[in-house]
């Protein structure tokens, strides 16, 4: 893999070559015109995303209380939601191809906002259910039609820095939902705490369809199955794609697992820490915003692959920090774990916007999809572990998946010498 902060012609796999940027180029780029206004809107289409789809995590022991079920059971009001976007994730970005990438982020945050504000009035855990997976569902149109939107629109060398805004978007999203339910919850229940991130989300989709600039570069593609079919094969069939599709799925495996547990364990004996101070944990966020937003810099200076060595390292330390029974190393190891985690997606997501020549929506896509199953692994995976095991339990399945991602990073290392070895290939 290649450095993402080079202009020049990069070797992308051993089969074509990406051209640089053209001095003529009118994308935008940070500074000029439209930019400010197209990271702002996309900030907050993050905001309104993670706020939406992760609004129940923080609530977790409250309704397994309401309900009277386990963590493992509570756990898929997450799971839904994510599975729901992963399964919806590719049909909404041929949409998108087709009818634009404004238009359907639009859409999505508008059909996800008004199933958010019906969330509060679940008569069950079952209903309660089923509509956080028609939530995830609806936002599914958001992901990858934005990363699209920000490879088409803006210029190569800006790219990671602009995905890793989206990213950090996303981040301060989940914190303020989580951070406000939290504390909302503790004084008037769950059901006025998601009520409350689904009236923050109405003002998020107003401003970001006011503020984002109209597309410059979009071309309708086609809706014919053959034709889609085709894109997904070959961006499937591309081995640093598959690649970056598996580092997603992984890294989301941990934040996911980590994410759905540590309310319960903070919530139980030693800590018995109340619902507000439980929801300000993720505060940690803030971390996140920050690794996410750096990653272009990260990137240039270590190269794709040692930026995801050392968020990979980052996390792993995190997850072990948080083994100890004292809130301050748990805390530590969060903001590791989240450090670690943003840095790596916003690595990653960037890559594969880069990496596509054609389709990118459909590439996008497919990461977002492997992303979000990885979220609903963790989620239900990391739960029954802890259900099992234990805090240990968890930290065991999220080093395992921090493992899987250093193996594959090595794998593309070999990879990439043995392409420099070939020599770079026209397309």
């Amino acid at each position: 893999m290649s450095p993402a902060s080079t202009g020049a012609s990069t070797v992308v796999g051993a089969a074509r070559t990406v051209p640089a940027a053209d001095a003529t180029d009118s994308r935008m780029t940070p500074g000029g015109p439209g930019y400010r206004r197209m990271s702002l809107a996309l900030f907050l289409a993050g905001v309104a995303t993670f706020a939406l789809l992760y609004s129940t995590q923080a609530l977790l022991p409250l309704i397994s209380g309401e309900f009277g079920v386990a963590a493992s059971e509570a756990s898929w009001t997450v799971a839904a939601a994510t599975g729901g976007l992963a399964l919806f994730v590719l049909p909404m970005s041929a949409l998108s191809e087709r009818f634009g990438r404004r238009t359907v982020m639009t859409a999505s945050l508008a059909v996800a906002v008004a199933v958010g504000l019906l969330v509060p009035f679940a008569p069950s855990l079952g209903a309660l259910v089923v509509l956080r997976a028609l939530q995830g569902a609806a936002l599914a149109g958001l992901p990858a039609s934005a990363q699209a939107y920000l490879a088409e629109e803006v210029r190569p060398r800006a790219l990671v820095t602009a995905i890793g805004l989206f990213v950090a978007g996303n981040s301060v999203g989940g914190m303020s939902g989580r951070v406000i339910t939290g504390w909302v919850a503790q004084e008037w229940g769950w059901r006025v705490a998601v009520g409350v991130v689904g009236v923050i989300a109405v003002l998020c989709a107003v401003a970001f369809r006011l503020l984002l600039p109209a597309p410059r570069h979009f071309r309708p593609g086609s809706l014919r199955p053959r034709v889609l079919a085709g894109t997904v094969r070959d961006h499937l069939a591309d081995p640093l794609l598959r690649r970056l599709y598996a580092i997603g799925a992984l890294f989301m495996t941990v934040f996911g697992g980590v994410y759905t547990v540590i309310g319960y364990r903070l919530t139980e004996a030693p800590f018995s820490l109340p619902q507000g101070i439980v929801g300000s944990i993720f505060l940690v966020y803030l971390v996140g915003t920050v690794s996410a937003s750096t990653a272009g810099r990260l990137v240039g200076r270590l190269g794709r692959r040692g930026a995801l060595y050392l968020a990979g390292a980052t996390t792993a330390a995190g997850l072990l920090l948080s083994l100890l029974d004292s809130v301050v190393p748990v805390l530590l190891g969060l903001v590791l774990i989240t450090a670690g985690f943003f840095a790596g997606h916003a690595v990653a997501s960037s890559a594969v916007s880069k990496t596509a020549v054609h389709g990118r929506a459909q590439a996008s896509a497919l990461y977002q999809s492997a992303y979000y199953i990885g979220s609903s692994a963790g989620s239900t995976v990391g739960a029954m572990a802890f259900h099992a095991q234990g805090w240990p339990g968890t930290v065991g399945v999220g080093l395992l998946a921090v493992l899987g991602v250093v193996t594959i990073t090595v794998l593309g290392s070999r990879a990439a010498r043995v392409a420099a070895r070939r020599g770079p290939v026209a397309a």
